[in-house]
């Protein structure tokens, strides 16, 4: 099995690299903050001192931060894994960045002698937790290949999208069709409520209809209930955004949706609700609705 350092042990990160350990693979873990996920070391999980030192015995890396800077600071930065890496090492890049980073974190790789795929994940904690998530990948042929028995073990749909950065178009579209999505149920979800109808049952025959998604389905109860346990913070999604929001202006699309969705996660952010699950839309439209004090 390939060895597999894994950079990152957050609610998504933590949960991959156990599933990359059930699979059979040696990983060593690193995380900026010591400590976190401490049931890894029941699967076998080794705890790294940094990312180069993570990285100085592995054939592929794993990296599940944040944002475009932690990227780079991990890849890059003291002790970062171009510091340990061995050359022919892949990186595979699950965090989600702007396409422009992947772009330039693989050139600079290359100058190394070392390999870069983006493999974006879509799922949400559950689809962490139960390897079920959706992957987008880009790179070139042979990278996604090596990187395929790893992603296998992480997720259900896995993608080759094209070249490098190719996977974190496709994430930020996933995003924009998301906003969406949440913002639909979470308006119907209240116009029912006003409406004063049997809510539950109403999400349960238009689950039946045209109407029906994942998000109708998985967040519908949260949005009734008014609570919004994590799965994917609203302000994990509102950093997607404006990554999809950037890209679209460089490219002349117009996305009136996503641009309101955004305005709303920012408004739900500064209430203090960064961290809840980002069916807290259905909260701003509640509000707005006169619903919640």
């Amino acid at each position: 099995m390939q060895r597999v350092a894994f950079l990152g042990l957050g609610t998504m990160g933590a949960a991959m690299a156990a599933n990359l350990a059930r699979a059979g693979f040696p990983v060593a873990a690193w995380n900026r903050t010591p400590d976190r996920a401490p049931e890894l070391q029941e699967l076998g999980v080794t705890t790294a001192s940094s990312p180069a030192d993570a990285a100085s015995n592995a054939e592929i890396v794993v990296i599940c931060v944040s944002d475009t800077p932690d990227v780079e600071a991990v890849l890059f930065g003291p002790d970062g894994v171009v510091e340990g890496a061995k050359p022919g090492t892949l990186i595979v890049d699950c965090s989600t960045i702007a396409p422009s980073g992947s772009w330039d974190f693989a050139a600079r790789l290359r100058e190394r002698d070392l390999r870069m795929v983006d493999a974006p994940v879509s799922g949400g904690s559950e689809g962490a937790r139960n390897a079920t998530l959706t992957i987008f990948v880009g790179g070139a042929e042979r990278d996604v290949e090596h990187a395929r028995p790893v992603l296998n073990a992480l997720g259900r749909t896995i993608t080759h999208v094209g070249p490098i950065g190719a996977g974190q178009a496709v994430k930020a579209v996933n995003q924009v069709i998301l906003a969406g999505t949440y913002l639909g149920v979470a308006e119907g979800i209240v116009l029912a409520i006003k409406a004063g109808l049997d809510v539950e049952q109403v999400a349960e025959a238009l689950g039946g209809g045209a109407a029906q998604s994942w998000v109708l389905a998985n967040r519908a109860g949260r949005m009734i209930d008014n609570e919004y346990p994590l799965g994917f913070k609203v302000a994990l999604h509102r950093k997607d955004l404006t990554i999809a929001l950037e890209l679209a202006a460089q490219l002349g699309a117009a996305l009136p949706v996503s641009a309101l969705a955004a305005q709303l996660e920012s408004g739900l952010i500064a209430q203090g609700h960064a961290d809840d699950d980002m069916s807290a839309l259905a909260r701003a439209i509640r509000g707005l609705s006169g619903l919640d004090d």
